[in-house]
């Protein structure tokens, strides 16, 4: 196994630590001798155990070191793996290199793992090979990246030579990617060293915009400036307002399930981490993907200054903002900045002479967006309408008549018209039964 892998070149840059690489370590020194075999039994299960983790949180199945290698695949960064991301295989020399590096991985596919298991008395390398997973419930591992790695590794099972897993390759490249963008559909930011880290979000809420009863105007302009967008043609910001609990932020969501096929990708920030926005732009720019940095109940109090960032970014700053990158924002304020009646008094107020000039500071970040659209909070009959929607969705068995009446309860007490006091509504009928 070690000389396998020493002869990758386009997939070397795997990492000392990385279990493939520990595992060659342990093989070369038991076929060396003279090293104590309890220890490198007590070697070989550490790797397992990473690796059976591993295992568990990505959702792996069957025999695990052929989805171990098959994610291997699928997450390493390199020249050839850059270039056929979202496009597929180009005619070009790193093509060769490429097919030697995937003749060395069907060598790992088949490697055979009896005779070392023989001479140490173990049998945890088999059985990793003909593996049957506890069933677990979705919150304990990524089902985006299960069905991704199965669906490769079963294909890549299928192949008869590094022709064929070069076709099957590029293909899945030219579809999704690599690395943590091609499995995961939105992410969250961290800072690490000088830039960022991307977190993937598991489990995220699979709701499309079917899902959102009325509101079909705005769904529609939410539609076209996406797919505007996804086309490469031109395409404005976003900005969502209107009353709480209208469907802003489940309309956005529903996009990046909608579109995720199509190279949409969500990333999700906060006020506080404006200022690493540069850095996210930095890493997101030269990747084959269309980005949406997603900014969920946008708003700012009279001496928050965070804005700013968000400004110089959006438009105003040197470096323009990235041609696959654009920014949807929900709030409940039109103008997200909170504005009072001085500022509208052109007389010296706090020191400030010019206050009409505050005005246009404050309103100057709305204006980025281009496309604003309303969310307004249901009437009656379409608040009846959504809470009859839900009921039937999801089963609630009562007389329409009693179901309304309750309905009508509910929202006095929880509120107001909205969609997510229906929603709160048919959980809570939900609970009851």
């Amino acid at each position: 196994m070690y000389r396998a892998i020493s002869r990758l070149l386009l997939y070397s840059d795997l990492g000392e630590n990385e279990i493939l690489v520990c595992l060659a370590r342990i093989l070369r020194d038991w076929e060396r001798g003279g090293c104590d075999r309890d220890e490198l039994a007590g070697r070989i299960n550490a790797q397992v155990k990473r690796l059976l983790d591993l295992s568990t949180a990505c959702g792996f199945n069957k025999n695990l070191w052929h989805c171990y290698l098959t994610w291997l695949l699928m997450t390493n960064h390199n020249s050839f793996t850059a270039t056929c991301e979202r496009v597929g295989a180009r005619e070009g020399s790193v093509n060769n290199f490429a097919k030697s590096d995937f003749a060395v991985f069907r060598r790992l596919f088949e490697y055979d793992f009896s005779p070392i298991e023989k001479d140490l008395g173990i049998s945890c390398l088999s059985a990793i090979c003909d593996y049957r997973a506890i069933a677990k419930r979705e919150r304990l591992y990524n089902r985006d990246i299960s069905a991704q790695v199965q669906t490769l590794c079963a294909k890549l099972e299928q192949t008869k030579d590094e022709e064929e897993m070069f076709s099957v390759l590029t293909d899945y490249y030219r579809q999704y990617g690599y690395g943590t963008f091609a499995m995961n559909r939105a992410f969250r930011i961290r800072p690490s060293g000088d830039g960022v880290e991307f977190l993937p979000i598991s489990n995220i809420d699979r709701v499309v915009l079917d899902d959102l009863l009325g509101y079909d105007k705005q769904k529609a302009e939410l539609r076209r400036n996406t797919e505007a967008f996804l086309a490469g043609n031109a395409a404005n910001n976003v900005l969502l307002y209107g009353d709480a609990g209208t469907g802003k932020s489940t309309s956005v969501k529903a996009l990046i399930n909608e579109y995720y096929d199509c190279g949409l990708r969500m990333i999700e920030i906060y006020k506080h981490q404006f200022r690493d926005l540069s850095a996210v732009l930095a890493e997101i720019k030269n990747r084959n993907y269309r980005f949406i940095i997603f900014i969920d109940d946008l708003s700012f109090e009279e001496n928050e200054v965070e804005y700013k960032f968000l400004k110089a970014v959006i438009e105003g700053g040197v470096e323009t903002r990235p041609d696959n990158v654009l920014i949807y924002a929900t709030s409940n304020r039109r103008h997200l900045i909170r504005e009072t009646w001085n500022d509208r008094n052109d007389m010296e107020h706090h020191g400030d002479i010019h206050r009409s000039d505050t005005v246009e500071e404050k309103l100057s970040l709305a204006a980025r967006f281009g496309v604003s659209i309303n969310y307004n909070a249901p009437t009656p009959k379409e608040f009846r309408q959504i809470v009859l929607f839900l009921a039937q969705k999801h089963g609630i068995d009562m007389p329409e008549q009693e179901l309304l009446a309750k309905a009508n309860t509910w929202e006095v007490r929880h509120g107001g018209f909205s969609g997510r006091v229906a929603q709160q509504f048919i959980q809570y009928l939900q609970s009851e039964q």
